[in-house]
């Protein structure tokens, strides 16, 4: 009785008919009607006209398992006509630049080290869409790579990747090897005698790549007039070392030389009304010379875009801000080249 009791009381409280409209709480009202809307949403994206289906996208060969590739469907149209619109698109955010750097005063009166409100990385941001998938490639943290296209660099006949500046880790250029089965990867680094352990001791990849303790320039200086521990190459004598007219994959992390390196880069090409010889760039810049001024890094980028190069990632390279709480001077940047006419850009 006691039990039955309780029950009654409990229903005893309850209202005994719906309240108008006008008498609902206005919490209750909109708790009501988002309920509502919410169950008429289940309902319409049930219906089989809305139903999800894979088929409705083109499928690509790519290796979805691995867990930082980027698995959007591509856009409809040529590939040449979506570069050409990510092109127009990226042209608008140059001219923003511009505003934004005018607002600032000019880029005489922007500090490169940052201010309070941004670092020297906002304005340059990755604005230009590759048109393929992007996968990261490499050891988690310091060392990984993003890369455009990879499943259809893969598939070419003899895939050609340089890598300067190898040090001890060699993550990138073992996962780019696993990854495309034909390619041949070409290492420069004077600091060292070898590739790291992730292609030394497996005699599987490292039959398809080759080292040389050479450093890379803007300009030729090796030979024996000069240093033996610090004989200099340019990109174009190299290339015609190897018996190559294209690299599919270039990769650049020389800890602080990218800026005479790529200026030289840029230059020779350029002035010999030439596009640069590779598909796309991926370069560590290292901003952490104080001497250098905003002028001068916006000088050095605007001369890579000039080129044809387009930045489609980037990744703040944290370390120093995490160990010495230092600036954030140090980032990963991938660029693709619209230049040359190659896969990536005009397709197969």
């Amino acid at each position: 009785m006691a039990s039955s009791a309780r029950y009654t009381s409990l229903l005893s409280g309850l209202p005994r008919r719906i309240p108008p409209w006008s008498q609902i709480q206005t919490s209750h009202r909109l708790m009501g009607g988002t309920i509502i809307g919410l169950m008429l949403l289940v309902l319409f994206m049930g219906h089989e006209r809305y139903a999800f289906s894979h088929k409705e996208y083109p499928s690509e060969t790519v290796d979805l398992s691995h867990p930082s590739t980027s698995a959007c469907p591509p856009a409809a149209g040529s590939l040449a006509d979506r570069i050409a619109l990510s092109e127009q698109r990226y042209q608008v955010v140059l001219g923003e630049r511009a505003e934004f750097i005018e607002s600032l005063g000019g880029p005489s009166r922007i500090a490169a080290s940052g201010g309070n409100y941004w670092v020297l990385w906002d304005f340059f941001p990755p604005s230009f869409d590759c048109q393929h998938y992007v996968s990261r490639v490499g050891r988690w943290g310091d060392g990984g790579k993003f890369l455009c296209g990879l499943d259809i660099v893969a598939q070419k006949e003899n895939p050609v990747i340089y890598s300067f500046g190898v040090s001890d880790d060699s993550s990138f250029e073992a996962a780019l090897l696993e990854s495309a089965p034909r390619a041949q990867v070409y290492g420069y680094d004077y600091s060292v005698n070898s590739w790291g352990p992730q292609i030394e001791n497996n005699p599987k990849l490292k039959s398809r790549a080759h080292f040389h303790k050479w450093a890379v320039g803007g300009k030729d200086a090796h030979g024996a007039d000069y240093d033996p521990n610090f004989q200099v190459y340019t990109l174009d004598t190299l290339m015609k070392l190897n018996d190559h007219t294209w690299i599919d994959i270039l990769k650049i992390d020389v800890e602080g030389a990218e800026f005479d390196v790529l200026r030289g880069f840029c230059n020779y090409y350029m002035e010999r009304g030439l596009p640069l010889p590779f598909g796309q760039l991926q370069v560590e810049i290292h901003a952490w010379d104080a001497s250098m001024s905003f002028a001068t890094f916006l000088e050095w980028f605007e001369l890579l875009e000039s080129a044809g190069l387009r930045p489609f990632h980037s990744e703040p390279n944290l370390v120093y801000v995490n160990l010495l709480h230092a600036k954030a001077t140090l980032s990963e940047y991938a660029f693709l080249n619209i230049g040359g006419g190659h896969e990536l850009v005009k397709g197969a």
